[in-house]
């Protein structure tokens, strides 16, 4: 009776935490446990594995960001991406994030109203690259703050200067949030300090 009783507490418990982290969680792009301290998975990575393309496209299967790693024509890229924008959108939400295209694999996420789609080689692994899609949204989430479909739109210089310092040539190069982040308030700094109106004095150095 008392194992009987401590297990009823624990459960008691454990259900009482899991309705306050659900009360506590944004949206937009909340954070699910099995990605809290997944760091270490980056490193597992074997190397000369490459993705093949990124896709950010919404519900509507408007297309708000597109990153290739290999060289494609404009028609074909074009087609894969009507291709698989349908594809996508016309799979149910309880569907799998993995599915066999070609010969490639395709591996995506949705987040509010933005899917995120990512094509890999049959041999890499699906789950981390579902953790290279997740701190790709981390990072914009970090850079804009809760950041929704309009932040991308009308910053989209700003994604994809995210995305290239986090990703290089389709594979990781940078796995620390606070660096990419660091380099980017860098570059914002020099673009403010490019933009700012200087006198000619200041401009030779004379002041």
């Amino acid at each position: 009776m008392l194992i009987s009783l401590c297990l009823g507490t624990t459960s008691l418990l454990w259900c009482k935490k899991k309705k306050k982290r659900h009360r506590t969680s944004q949206i937009p792009f909340r954070e699910p446990r099995e990605h809290r301290s997944s760091a270490w998975c980056f490193a597992e990575m074997p190397l000369g594995r490459q993705m093949q393309f990124m896709l950010l496209f919404s519900r509507q299967g408007k297309l708000r960001l597109q990153k290739w790693y290999v060289p494609l024509s404009d028609k074909e890229k074009k087609k894969i991406t009507r291709e698989l924008v349908q594809t996508v959108l016309a799979r149910k939400p309880k569907m799998c994030s993995f599915l066999e295209w070609r010969d490639l694999k395709i591996v995506y996420k949705r987040y509010a109203s933005l899917y995120f789609c990512c094509a890999i080689e049959d041999q890499d692994n699906e789950l981390i690259t579902l953790e290279i899609i997740h701190r790709y949204v981390e990072l914009l989430d970090k850079y804009f703050g809760s950041v929704c479909e309009l932040d991308i739109i009308f910053n989209f210089e700003k994604a994809y200067f995210i995305l290239d310092e986090f990703l290089l040539g389709g594979e990781v190069q940078e796995t620390s949030k606070k660096n990419v982040l660091k380099a980017i308030e860098q570059a914002d700094l020099l673009q403010e300090e490019a933009e700012t109106p200087r006198s000619v004095l200041e401009e030779i150095g004379l002041t």
